[in-house]
């Protein structure tokens, strides 16, 4: 078991490290923040860099690469802001969707626009009353004619409201029929007619911009339905293993830029004459937070290559985003704590870390949801 990048992977993380720290400024991360402003122009440098095209198979313009530089490329950006992440897997994830579940038409209609830039990709599946709880869905798409028709109302969709982004929509189209059987996948243009999108007012990650939507009788061809009439279900769960362990990755990165700030002021803040990193409640306070981190990177790195072997990693994977995402919450929280005041003045980074980690035990599966799965792997039947 090798968990050792190559150097080609090295290279790739040192070349999107280098770009972010160029164009991520401390001061452009938190304008964006502060005019919860999307990232136009680091899409647009990714977009140049081939970033979007790495995990696409050559043939339909990738670069051919796998979950471990997606893990790689996911760390460097979440580093600067978990919020960029979202930006980039985003497209990422709803393209590989595509390419999973799609007809070679549609495949051959909307990736190369998606690898060029020209287009984004958001998905938008948890409503007022059903986030985790898939099946209490009420959005639905019916056959009018030769269209469907889709109305309903959807909630928490990031990105959604950045221009030319085409929203993956779940919604049912057989309301007689078990959840996992009567639900669908459809493309939808965000200014299609009757589409009507509210941006919400978030505690954090604001960048990006969380959205609740409002599809009123928009019409869709079958040319926008993907996988075929009541196959979502399935184009759902093909892309969730690599979400995780990408979002895991994410959570890595942040933890440790949260970490590494409170490292940073606690070498350099003196009191009683003294750094307080040299003392030793701070010291070891923050010792055990890098132990915490390191290990979460590991669980992240073992689920990332137990999946790119093409094994079954639901455990690793489950395991991953659980430890990860509890982990830069911890440290977010430690590090608000070793600023003091600093920390929860809107001038310093700390309190955007701890805004935006709270999100990280909810969004892409909860904490619960997680334990749960991993509980199930290991023979227990949970109610």
């Amino acid at each position: 078991m090798d968990f050792g990048l190559s150097s080609e992977q090295r290279l790739l993380g040192e070349s999107v490290r280098k770009v972010m720290d160029r164009l991520a400024t401390p001061q452009y991360v938190r304008r964006l923040d502060s005019e919860a402003a999307y990232p136009y122009e680091l899409y647009d440098a990714w977009t140049e860099m081939g970033l979007l095209r790495m995990p696409f198979p050559e043939a339909h313009g990738g670069l051919g690469g796998t979950l471990l530089d997606m893990v790689i490329i996911a760390e460097e950006l979440a580093r600067k802001s978990f919020d960029f992440f979202t930006a980039y897997g985003a497209s990422v994830f709803c393209g590989l969707n595509l390419l999973r579940n799609g007809s070679p038409e549609q495949c051959a209609r909307c990736l190369p626009k998606l690898l060029a830039g020209e287009i984004r990709m958001c998905v938008s599946m948890s409503e007022p009353d059903a986030g985790s709880d898939t099946g209490a869905m009420r959005s639905t798409a019916r056959r009018v004619d030769e269209t469907w028709h889709i109305n309903g109302q959807k909630l928490w969709s990031t990105g959604a409201g950045a221009r030319d982004t085409l929203i993956n929509v779940y919604v049912k189209t057989d309301s007689k029929a078990h959840y996992r059987e009567g639900m669908s996948l459809f493309l939808v243009a965000n200014d299609a007619p009757g589409v009507e999108l509210r941006k919400l007012d978030m505690l954090g990650r604001r960048s990006v911009g969380t959205y609740e939507i409002f599809f009123n009788d928009v019409e869709a061809g079958d040319e926008r339905l993907v996988g075929g009439v009541n196959r979502g279900f399935q184009c759902l769960l093909s892309g969730l293993q690599t979400e995780r362990i990408t979002t895991a990755a994410g959570y890595c990165g942040a933890a440790q830029a949260a970490l590494d700030l409170a490292v940073d002021y606690a070498r350099t803040r003196k009191q009683f004459g003294r750094p307080i990193g040299s003392f030793q409640a701070i010291a070891h306070m923050l010792a055990d937070l890098q132990t915490e981190v390191d290990a979460g990177r590991l669980l992240m790195l073992r689920a990332a290559w137990t999946a790119t072997r093409g094994e079954d990693a639901l455990r690793e994977i489950s395991m991953a985003k659980l430890f990860a995402s509890e982990t830069y919450v911890k440290v977010a929280n430690a590090g608000m704590q070793v600023l003091g005041a600093y920390g929860y003045n809107m001038e310093f980074d700390m309190q955007r870390h701890f805004r935006d980690a709270r999100a990280a035990t909810i969004a892409a599966g909860t904490s619960q949801i997680q334990r749960n799965l991993i509980a199930g792997r290991m023979g227990l039947k949970v109610q």
